[in-house]
């Protein structure tokens, strides 16, 4: 098997700088606080323990100087790495979220390091059954020598998102102990909820007060993803009639069966995530609810045009119509709610955002892969409320899941990635 060198070899210019990474220390400690977001929550946060980490957070920027951090109401980390030149240079946000998702357990996580990397399976001490096998995670054959960390089988490992957190943490760790190095102002954003679709409800634009920024929550090493899926929701709610079942010949209609055919009306072979890839949308069911006389199914549908996701939706609609026609005396309401758009409209007018941060990457010894996320980030939204805002890898893998993992070696070269933007952008202003 051809397997690339083991860790990549840096350019001069960057070898140049010794970064004594910080960047382990603090993802360990990261990720036993547990900070899952719950979306049936109506608060905001949707987790009061989000915030453990958040203080945590303005506690070690402070610890290094960072004199204006600070923990708002809502659950938000702010904090400025001052400028330390005399040129007029562009202020870059670097945004992270604290939160980790409700699909597997945060609680309890116990991270372990896996040092240099065999090649092998890794089996998880808790439950023998949770095993990193390099057939089911390819990314795995590149990252021999390295050294890996993984949840111990029960929880997720939280590296979605707070690898990112903590690689920001370490390069803002890099500045404050190297003032000789020189950059424009740096805005830190920490956020709540991005895992439930909420993560900038309440962002401050004008407290945050940048001109651009790179949310760093991306998976494979040199990712540079400056396209997201476009984003709606439909709620279907349906009103049947409910009668007796021992006297409902010919009167009942189900709001539970209507919905239960809305579903298997849906194509099999296309239009859902189990069978698309690359480009293509999906319209995704992902709950029904109910009973007899009423009952909701709740989409999610996604495309990177939002032509063709007016068109999903007419297509769901129609679907809708089809089965409503067998029951001639319910209802049913559909109701489509924008949730966010493709960051690409933004930040294809700030062409330059995305190329500093290729030749970041280059100047830290990694080959940038420009890639489209299926899904989207706190960037989608950041964009079109005026802050351009493409997404950089943070090493993180099989995220949501109890075999999620992160490259210790990824994690570092994401911090070199970071300094380089920031020292990219003030020798070119």
């Amino acid at each position: 098997m051809n397997l690339p060198p083991k860790f990549p070899k840096l350019p001069a210019k960057m070898m140049s700088l010794t970064i004594n990474h910080t960047v382990l220390d603090r993802f360990l400690r990261y990720v036993q606080i547990d900070t899952q977001s719950d979306p049936a929550s109506t608060t905001f946060p949707s987790t009061e323990k989000q915030k453990n980490l958040s203080r945590l957070l303005v506690e070690e920027l402070k610890a290094m100087g960072i004199a204006d951090a600070h923990l708002d109401e809502h659950g938000y980390v702010y904090a400025t790495l001052p400028a330390n030149t005399d040129k007029q240079v562009p202020t870059i946000c670097f945004c992270s979220h604290v939160d980790t998702s409700p699909d597997c357990s945060g609680e309890g996580v116990k991270p372990l390091v896996h040092k240099d990397y065999d090649g092998g399976v890794l089996t998880l001490p808790d439950d023998p059954a949770v095993q990193l096998n390099p057939e089911d995670h390819p990314e795995l054959k590149h990252k021999i020598g390295h050294d890996i960390v993984t949840a111990s089988g029960t929880t997720l490992l939280g590296a979605d998102n707070k690898a990112g957190v903590a690689e920001i943490m370490d390069a803002v760790h890099f500045f404050t102990q190297n003032p000789e190095v020189k950059h424009g102002a740096v805005r830190i954003l920490f956020t709540p909820d991005e895992e439930i679709g909420r993560g900038v409800d309440h962002v401050d634009m004008e407290k945050l007060n940048a001109d651009f920024g790179y949310t760093v929550d991306g998976e494979r090493l040199g990712s540079l993803e400056d396209e997201t899926f476009s984003a709606d929701a439909v709620t279907v709610n349906i009103t049947g009639v409910s009668i007796h079942p021992g006297f409902a010949k010919g009167k009942l209609e189900s709001a539970l069966k209507i919905a239960a055919d809305l579903v298997a009306a849906l194509p099999k072979d296309r239009l859902s995530p189990e069978t698309t890839e690359g480009k293509e949308g999906f319209v995704h069911p992902v709950s029904i609810s109910g009973g007899a006389e009423s009952a909701q199914v709740q989409f999610i549908i996604r495309d990177f045009e939002d032509e063709k996701l007016a068109a999903h939706e007419a297509e769901l609609k129609g679907y809708l119509d089809q089965v409503m026609q067998h029951y001639p005396h319910s209802k049913a309401e559909f109701v489509v709610k924008e949730q966010y758009r493709n960051m690409k409209q933004m930040i294809q007018k700030r062409p330059e955002i995305v190329e500093y941060a290729g030749e970041a990457m280059r100047r830290a010894g990694l080959e940038p892969q420009k890639r489209s996320i299926r899904g989207g980030t706190d960037g989608s939204r950041l964009s079109f409320m005026g802050l351009p805002c493409p997404n950089i890898f943070a090493g993180e893998y099989a995220f949501h899941s109890k075999e999620e993992w992160s490259s210790v070696q990824d994690m570092e070269a994401a911090v070199r990635t970071i300094v380089e933007i920031v020292r990219l952008w003030e020798e070119r202003s």
